[in-house]
């Protein structure tokens, strides 16, 4: 009896020891997953809708390697005949080519999303508005984004001002805008280039430019017309000019001295004052440059090549009244936008400039997209 009793024992531990064992062990793989196994959830990151930046991998030794593989992003503005704006439209209601080829659309919102505004104003002597036009206007405008919109306030005439970096603080905005001066010189292209390659290329996401100029360049020295039309073509970025004339104003004005205010150099601590002490000072305009009928036809085709290379809209504002229109009509404008992207399915040489067409199955409408892009320059390699 004893003798069954420890058999008995020897056996429970044995099927006990057992048992442990196998709930030890990882089950084989065998590819194929259970009907009614839930599968584990990937997050897919939506793609950055940037031209600038390539999409990187890492490699076995944590490099960071370039696909050269660019989101191409397009804003898209879809009209009736009534130049209204059609909203509603999905996905599979538009079709992109590039080069002919029709493209696979990776990215697409049809929702309205914050824009990056960068507002670039001319401040030198030939602008036909009084300083506090412009600045009256360019409040009216910001009153009639989002207040999730951000804005960038840059003001130009022999030298170009940085007043304000992206915010959508109202406060900071307002005191950056008051804050501009009229003086002498015009660095229209410095402005220009200096907006689209040192602020706005890094921005992510919907941005524009809202330059307010008459389009006559006559102090810059570190870009021209031709390096900002070419810079607009790599930017996925909507400009916007203003543009008014002043021939007739600049013929009156031509090689007579001006009286003018010369502003102190505000206290330190407040970097934009709403008011600034101001010394009378004797200044001249700058010879002949930039007074010429040839220069002003030049500096229309100028404004308006950079709002058709980037599906902007060209306003031409003659008294304070259409100017404070022009500002509203871009308010308007910057909410009725679709965004859709691509990855080309051919790689782009570097500085090659490749055409895109946008269809829509839609009847009698009209589709506003730049027709073209230029691809950017590669960059360096970044390691971890």
């Amino acid at each position: 009896m004893k003798r069954l009793a420890y058999l008995s024992v020897v056996l429970c531990l044995a099927s006990f020891l057992s048992v442990q064992a196998q709930s030890r062990r990882v089950p084989p793989t065998t590819g194929k997953e259970r009907p009614n196994a839930r599968p584990a959830a990937t997050p897919t990151p939506a793609p950055t809708p940037d031209l600038e930046e390539p999409r990187y991998v890492a490699d076995a030794n944590d490099e960071i390697v370039s696909l050269d593989t660019r989101l191409v992003t397009i804003p898209v503005r879809v009209l009736d005949r009534k130049n209204r704006f059609i909203g509603g439209l999905k996905q599979d209601n538009f079709k992109v080519y590039e080069d002919n080829i029709e493209q696979e659309i990776a990215y697409f919102t049809n929702e309205a999303q914050p824009f990056t505004v960068a507002l670039v104003l001319d401040m030198s002597y030939s602008t036909t508005f009084k300083i506090s036009e412009i600045q009256s206007a360019a409040i009216s405008f910001i009153d009639q984004l989002r207040p999730e919109d951000r804005v960038i306030v840059i003001s130009f005439d022999e030298d170009v001002h940085m007043l304000c970096e992206p915010t959508n603080d109202r406060g900071t905005i307002y005191r950056a805008i008051r804050s501009t001066r009229i003086a002498t010189g015009t660095s229209l292209y410095d402005a220009v280039g200096m907006t689209m390659n040192d602020r706005m290329r890094t921005i992510k996401g919907r941005k524009a430019i809202v330059l307010f100029t008459d389009g006559v360049d006559t102090t810059s020295h570190r870009s021209n017309d031709y390096e900002n039309l070419r810079d607009a073509m790599e930017l996925d970025a909507l400009i916007y000019p203003i543009r008014y004339d002043t021939y007739a104003d600049v013929q009156s004005m031509k090689n007579k001295t001006i009286l003018g205010p010369k502003p102190k150099t505000p206290p330190s601590g407040d970097p934009f004052p709403t008011s600034v002490p101001s010394i009378p000072s004797v200044m001249t305009t700058p010879g002949t440059k930039g007074t010429t009928v040839e220069e002003y036809k030049a500096a229309e085709d100028y404004l308006n090549q950079l709002a058709m290379r980037t599906s902007g809209t060209i306003y031409l504002a003659s008294t304070f009244g259409n100017l404070n229109s022009a500002f509203s009509k871009i308010a308007s404008e910057l909410r009725e936008f679709y965004s859709l992207g691509y990855y080309p399915a051919k790689e782009g040489v570097p500085g090659k400039s490749h055409r895109i067409k946008v269809k829509v199955d839609q009847v009698n409408v009209a589709v506003r997209a730049r027709d073209s892009y230029v691809v950017p320059k590669k960059k360096k390699l970044r390691t971890s």
